[in-house]
């Protein structure tokens, strides 16, 4: 039985979630790795467990992510096209119904700020800060380990405690904001969970369930600011 042939199995048994799986050579030999997908929106995305990851890690070289598409053709959306790129590593997707194949691989593949769907880790709101310090001000920001689940961060914010070992100290009540200002605000939630970018008196952000967007810095969005900070170093 070829690894495809396992890989469309569990696809077939997880649809109509989506399956997620590690391709890994052992001793030679490509074998697939079956891993539970933590998503809660599993339907439609899949959050690999890492506890199954780091196990696959044990077990052989991966050389390749698959998972499915149970509702979509196999092709490679946005996040996983993004996701490809920071994985360093060929993906391959397979649809359980049609059983048909696509796969992508890296390509140094930049999609645009604006227009991006959510996903959690791969195209959120710290996700674009990073892109926009990153594209537009040449400063590498730290990519902080994320809880594995969004519900997981909403309980427990970390903006505020990452903030100053990032390179960013608050603004005091008197100080004018600058482009490329960030804003901590508290969404939906107690805690500061949402960071936006300050541009020409308008904000680029990527709020959950949204596309990323740029807007005016509005009267809302002042309202649920909760601290603004400048990159210092």
């Amino acid at each position: 039985m070829t690894w495809k042939a396992d890989a469309l199995l569990h696809a077939k048994e997880e649809d109509p979630k989506e399956s997620c799986g590690l391709l890994l050579n052992i001793r030679g030999k490509e074998k697939y790795f079956p891993c539970e997908n933590l998503a809660i929106t599993s339907h439609q995305c899949f959050i690999m467990n890492p506890e199954d990851f780091v196990k696959g890690d044990e077990l052989g070289e991966i050389i390749g992510i698959v998972h499915s598409h149970p509702t979509t053709p196999p092709v490679a959306s946005e996040a996983d096209k993004i996701s490809c790129e920071q994985s360093n590593l060929p993906w391959y997707i397979v649809n359980p119904k049609t059983e048909t194949w696509g796969e992508y691989a890296p390509s140094g593949y930049k999609p645009d700020m604006i227009g991006l769907p959510w996903v959690w880790g791969v195209s959120d709101c710290w996700s674009l800060v990073r892109r926009y310090y990153q594209e537009k001000l040449n400063i590498n920001l730290r990519d902080w380990e994320r809880p594995t689940t969004p519900e997981e961060f909403q309980d427990d914010p970390m903006f505020e405690r990452c903030a100053k070992e990032t390179g960013f100290v608050e603004l005091k009540n008197d100080e004018k904001l600058k482009n490329g200002d960030l804003l901590f605000m508290s969404i939906g939630a107690v805690g500061l969970n949402h960071v936006a970018i300050f541009v020409d008196g308008d904000v680029i952000h990527h709020l959950r369930d949204r596309l990323s967007c740029r807007e005016p810095y509005n009267p809302w969005l002042l309202k649920c600011t909760g601290m603004r900070l400048r990159y210092a170093s």
